[in-house]
C-alpha cells in the first residue's frame, strides 16, 4: 500500500511556469500511489486550464475514489472569499484539497478551519518579492475511511495555515476531528511545520523523514504522513520513504509504502 502527498502547486511546472494537463497526468501516475492527498488544488481556473485537478489525478492513478475539497472560492492572492457550506462555489473557480484512493470508501468526512485573524510576514522570491503581509485562508480537512485488505483506514488530507502558531493550533484541531472516526488513522499533507512540530504537537508518528521543500534542493519537510498511536500497531510497516523530484511543483511528493 502506497500513501502519498503532493503540493501540486496547482499543477505549475517551475521551467516554464505553464500548467499542462499531460505534465500533470504523467507526474501523477508516476507516484503510482494507491492513496493520494493533494494540496493547492484548483478547479475551474483559467491559470489551469479550468480543469478538475483532483479527477485529472484520479485518472492518472486509475482510482475510482476520489473528492476534491474547496478551501475558498475565488483565487488565492487575487479575490476569494470563504466558502459558506461545502455544495458551494459550483460554477466559480475553487481552491482547496484532495483526496484520490484506489480503495473502496465507505464514509467521507469535511472539516473546516478559521484562518489567522491577521496578516503574517510571508517571503515572496522574484524581483517584486520581499517580505509582504498576507492574509490568511480558510482551510479544510478531508476524511475517507477506506476498505483496505488490512482491514478499515481512516486518511485525512489537509494543508494548514502558513502562519506560525496558527498552524499549530489547526493540528491540534485536526487531530481531535479525526479521533472521531476508526483507528487507524492516517494524516497526509503539507502542514506548514517541520518535522519535531508535526510530531510534538499531534503526538503521532512520522511514517516518514525526508526534506521535501523547496523542490530543487529540498531543506525543510513541510509535507508530512503522520499516523495516530492509537490503533498504530494495525497498520502495516513501513518499507520504503521516498521523495522523487517532479516535474511540477515547488515542492516534492512525500511517497510512503507500507507493507
Amino acid at each position: 500500500m502506497r500513501l502519498a502527498t503532493f503540493n501540486l502547486l496547482h499543477g505549475r511546472s517551475l521551467t516554464d511556469g505553464q500548467v499542462d494537463p499531460a505534465r500533470l497526468t504523467a507526474a501523477v501516475a508516476a507516484l503510482d500511489a494507491d492513496v493520494l492527498a493533494l494540496q493547492e488544488v484548483d478547479r475551474d481556473q483559467s491559470r489551469s486550464g479550468n480543469l478538475d485537478l483532483t479527477a485529472v489525478a484520479a485518472q492518472a492513478l486509475h482510482a475510482t475514489e476520489h473528492r476534491f475539497a474547496a478551501a475558498v472560492v475565488g483565487t488565492p492572492g487575487e479575490t476569494f472569499r470563504p466558502l459558506t457550506h461545502d455544495d458551494d462555489g459550483h460554477g466559480e473557480p475553487c481552491y482547496g484539497i484532495g483526496l484520490i484512493t484506489r480503495h473502496p470508501v465507505t464514509a467521507w468526512r469535511v472539516t473546516r478551519l478559521r484562518p489567522a485573524p491577521v496578516r503574517s510576514p510571508v517571503y515572496v522570491p522574484g524581483p517584486r518579492g520581499g517580505l509582504v503581509l498576507l492574509r490568511d485562508e480558510p482551510r479544510v480537512v478531508l476524511a475517507a475511511v477506506l476498505d483496505t485488505p488490512h482491514g478499515p483506514i481512516t486518511v485525512a488530507a489537509t494543508h494548514l495555515s502558513f502562519v506560525p502558531g496558527w498552524n499549530a493550533h489547526q493540528l491540534r484541531q485536526v487531530v481531535r476531528a479525526l479521533r472521531q472516526l476508526p483507528a487507524p488513522r492516517i494524516l497526509l499533507g503539507d502542514l506548514n511545520l517541520p518535522a519535531w512540530a508535526a510530531r510534538a504537537i499531534s503526538g503521532w508518528r512520522l511514517l516518514g523523514r525526508r526534506p521535501t521543500y523547496p523542490a530543487g534542493q529540498p531543506r525543510v519537510q513541510l509535507d508530512h504522513a503522520l499516523a495516530d498511536r492509537q490503533g498504530f500497531d494495525q497498520l502495516p510497516p513501513v518499507t520504503a520513504v521516498r521523495t522523487p523530484l517532479s516535474t511540477i511543483s515547488d515542492h516534492r511528493p512525500l511517497l510512503v509504502d507500507l507493507g
